[in-house]
């Protein structure tokens, strides 16, 4: 997914004008999502207070999903729990959405 959405940037920065300081908030929360997917599993692990998944939900909306999914993927982390992938999708669908629907003017033409 995470190629497929460089390949969706790609498009939208070579149609209309996209700020290059985007791609760090990207990184940035990304970092931050993957920092938050490791506290948690941790926490699990060790039984303390756990990061919940509202808060994980919104960091992967905001734009932090490509480090969700790669926490997913290699802390084996949330990946198991078939109600929170499918919130996990939801947010990530939602936030490709709005990046290309924002720059591409679409809304300032209604």
């Amino acid at each position: 997914m995470i190629p497929a959405f460089a390949a969706v940037w790609l498009y939208v920065a070579s149609r209309w004008p996209v700020r290059p300081e985007l791609l760090a908030v990207y990184i940035g929360l990304s970092v931050m999502t993957f920092l938050s997917y490791a506290f948690d599993k941790s926490a699990a692990i060790h039984g303390r207070w756990r990061t919940p998944e509202k808060t994980l939900h919104l960091l992967g909306l905001a734009g932090g999903w490509p480090g969700a999914l790669l926490a997913q993927q290699l802390l084996r982390h949330k990946c198991s729990k078939p109600s929170f992938i499918a919130s996990f999708w939801i947010t990530v669908v939602v936030n490709v959405a709005a990046f290309v629907i924002w720059h591409s003017g679409w809304l300032q033409k209604q």
